[in-house]
């Protein structure tokens, strides 16, 4: 018996330690499998319930103008989060089922009250509101109430928190971009999205140069998923981006985009753009694609021709497709990314190639027919009976395509294509803006003699905006390309300059003689050609008017579909600005000259001052020339009368005093020659009156319509006494209260436009 006891004691332990040996493996292999296994997945898993991870945004940098205006900048907002299981209030483990209702009623209580606050807050319809019921039931630490509020709105979360003592409900700092002036340059500053990246323009061009580096607060969390103190807490700072300075003046931005605009609306054109450059260093003053759209709402339509268009298409899917183009559209930057053909403008090149290659000179002539053979083709002139003897100049001046076209001929392919080359016209300009489409042109090879004919006065070949503008830097500087840029310096968050823009010579094109003739031959057309509309008084303009029909979109029944433009230069004789002005589409059969010529007088007129550049006038525009208004405020009524006519004024007396308490216009203002000054000798006496429509009026219409409204009108515009000349514009809206006297600044244009 001892015997057999021993044995079994002896098989109990083999047993027992069997199992010990066996569980003891399995503990092992359990280690071994979740700490080398599943160690990291299980670290992490943990490190998400015991610290919390959240993000602190960087500062998108600022984009400047040049006068340090800023035109995009970011700003601290706030992401509101809730804690869904935070919402929960969990009973004791102990505890009774009237003890648990009661939690479950309590924490119905805190889901109302938190719902009910943020509906009221954001103010959410009952979708909203059912959604946000949801969220708050999720079986989650985290979900996303609302993006990017403002501070306001977060304060008041901030009390209702406090208030009621929830640890359910979060806010995260981030930041949100803003455009102080909403559409303002728009296609060239572009637009970010949700996630701050640049998504057109320079935002997107620039945008490793302008995004931060975002930082982190690590903090430490309890059982209850609530923070533990601040000691436990690891903080690394964001660091802001870099912030930009540009080219951009605000002023001459404004200016381009008033007479765009203006243009764009009154002939219902389908589009309307302009660039504006330092023709010596490249830099861009001002660019405008029209229609744009407000940078800090990108996604709405802003033109009422497309809003109507689409409005009326009643197919859903087609609308939605129609307005999803639209809005795309907007975003384009026409200047950079879409190529045209830039017809008589391109004339400025020919004309500086064949100077420059001396098969021309001043003194070349040529008789216009209206028309001209050139194999089978009969190339027709613009003006169809015939411009008849021309020198060079008039040529140019007349727009002429027969004798452009000779000149083509006497440049022959070769020469043609190493100028067209030299001028940039076959790559990129290199703009630091994005999406610069390449330009479409025959190469050397293609050309045979119609096709060098059409070319020679701007057909055939498509160029981008930016590069005619370019290339009417080149013509107007003494005969360099450069590269145009937008930016001039990168500014760290500190302020300190870490890359500036040099201007950039390309190549010399044309000789310093060559530029200066052509930009002798452009004043021409101003003055006595087709660009009369660019005229600007003590400022020598030059230009040329350009019209191409848009053979690929002009459908047959419809009439045919042109673009017209202008480009420019001023002053001519030392020039500091080169521009391009382009409408495209327009509803009426008018010319460069007399849509976009206007556009670039008042650009040149506003930006001179801008510049620090003088007016020179000649005899005949001192003639017309206002003067500063005599000060007769406090003198007599004899004195002031007597002073004013030593002036060659008018006055009118209102009141029955004998001494003069106010007049109008004031002596810090101008008045026109032979204005009248209106003079108050009774304080209580001011009379205002209307102002009237002076559109569509002659200079002498004008004239008389202002004397009897009781206003003065200063005059302004090239040739006032030819018939075709009538008024375009004027410095005041009809129907506005002005006081009596008021000096309105009126506009007029020549009516004669051709499609050249």
């Amino acid at each position: 018996m001892r015997i057999n006891t021993g044995k079994n004691m002896l098989k109990r332990l083999l047993i027992l330690a069997a199992v010990m040996i066996f569980l003891l493996s399995t503990n092992v292999a359990r280690i071994f499998y979740l700490q080398i296994v599943r160690g990291e997945e299980l670290s992490l898993k943990a490190e998400s319930q015991q610290m919390r991870d959240s993000e602190i945004s960087a500062m998108r940098g600022t984009i400047y103008d040049s006068e340090g205006n800023v035109l995009a900048q970011s700003a601290t907002v706030w992401n509101i989060y809730i804690d869904p299981l935070a919402i929960v209030l969990e009973p004791a483990e102990d505890a009774t089922k009237e003890e648990i209702a009661k939690k479950e009623q309590e924490t119905e209580k805190r889901r109302t009250l938190i719902v009910d606050k943020f509906t009221e807050i954001f103010e959410y319809d009952d979708k909203q509101k059912e959604e946000l019921i949801e969220k708050t039931k999720q079986e989650s630490h985290y979900a996303i109430i609302e993006k990017k509020v403002e501070n306001n709105i977060k304060e008041e979360i901030s009390e209702f928190i406090s208030e009621n003592k929830l640890n359910c409900i979060g806010m995260e700092q981030t930041t949100k971009r803003y455009y102080p002036y909403g559409s303002v340059a728009s296609s060239v500053i572009g637009f970010t999205g949700a996630d701050d990246q640049g998504l057109s323009g320079l935002e997107a061009f620039y945008d490793e140069d302008l995004t931060g580096t975002n930082g982190r607060v690590i903090t430490a969390k309890d059982a209850y998923s609530n923070n533990i103190a601040s000691e436990y807490e690891t903080t690394v700072e964001a660091t802001d981006g870099m912030s930009l300075v540009t080219t951009l003046n605000q002023t001459i931005q404004y200016y381009l985009e008033k007479g765009l605009r203006e243009t764009l609306e009154e002939y219902q054109a389908k589009g309307a753009y302009g660039v504006v450059m330092n023709c010596k260093t490249g830099a861009v003053y001002a660019m405008s694609s029209l229609p744009d759209f407000d940078c800090n709402d990108p996604y709405t339509l802003t033109y009422d021709k497309n809003i109507k268009a689409i409005e009326k298409i009643t197919d859903k899917k087609e609308k939605e497709e129609a307005e999803s183009a639209a809005v795309q559209n907007q975003w384009r930057n026409f200047n950079v990314s879409d190529t045209y053909v830039p017809g008589s403008v391109f004339k400025t090149f020919i004309a500086s190639a064949a100077l420059e290659e001396n098969v021309v000179s001043l003194n070349t002539t040529f008789n216009c027919t209206g028309a001209i053979k050139v194999e089978n083709y009969i190339m027709k002139c613009h003006y169809h009976p015939g411009h008849g003897h021309e020198t060079f100049t008039q040529g140019l001046e007349n727009s002429c395509n027969p004798f452009f076209i000779t000149v083509g001929q006497k440049l022959g392919v070769h020469n043609y294509f190493k100028y067209f080359d030299a001028y940039g016209f076959t790559q990129t300009t290199g703009i630091d803006l994005p999406g610069e489409a390449s330009p479409q042109y025959y190469q050397e090879n293609q050309y045979g003699i119609v096709e060098l004919s059409s070319a020679a006065f701007g057909q055939t070949n498509s160029l981008t905006p930016i590069q005619v503008c370019t290339g009417l830097c080149a013509v107007a500087n003494g005969g360099k390309l450069v590269t145009p840029y937008l930016v001039s310096s990168i500014v760290d968050p500190d302020g300190k300059t870490v890359k500036k823009t040099e201007p950039n010579v390309v190549r010399q094109v044309i000789s310093e003689e060559t530029s200066k003739t052509v930009r002798e031959m452009m004043k021409a057309v101003v003055d006595n050609g087709t660009g009369k509309n660019g005229y600007v008084a003590g400022y020598r303009v030059g230009g040329k008017t350009g019209t191409s029909t848009k053979l690929g979109e002009s459908k047959e029944g419809e009439g045919d579909k042109y673009i017209v433009s202008f480009g420019a230069i001023a002053p001519s004789d030392d020039p500091e600005l080169a521009m391009i002005i382009i409408v495209d589409e327009p509803n009426q059969d008018l010319g460069g000259g007399a849509l976009c010529a206007p556009i670039a007088a008042q650009i040149i007129e506003e930006s001179m001052g801008v510049l620090g550049i003088e007016p020179k006038y000649d005899d005949d525009e001192l003639k017309n020339l206002s003067s500063y208004t005599p000060n007769v405020t406090g003198k007599s009524l004899d004195e002031a009368k007597k002073e004013i006519d030593e002036y060659s004024l008018n006055y009118t007396v209102i009141g029955k005093g004998d001494k003069v308490v106010r007049q109008c216009p004031t002596s810090a203002e101008t008045i026109p020659n032979g204005g009248t000054i209106y003079i108050y000798t009774d304080e209580n006496k001011r009379q205002t009156v209307k102002v009237p429509d002076f559109t569509g009026l002659t200079v002498s219409e004008a004239k008389s319509l202002a004397q009897s409204s009781k206003i003065n009108i200063e005059i302004t515009g090239n040739d006032l006494t030819n018939g075709n000349v009538i008024a375009a514009r004027q410095s005041e809206e009809k129907d506005k209260e002005v006081e009596q006297g008021t000096v309105i600044t009126v506009s007029f244009k020549n009516t004669e436009s051709v499609l050249d």
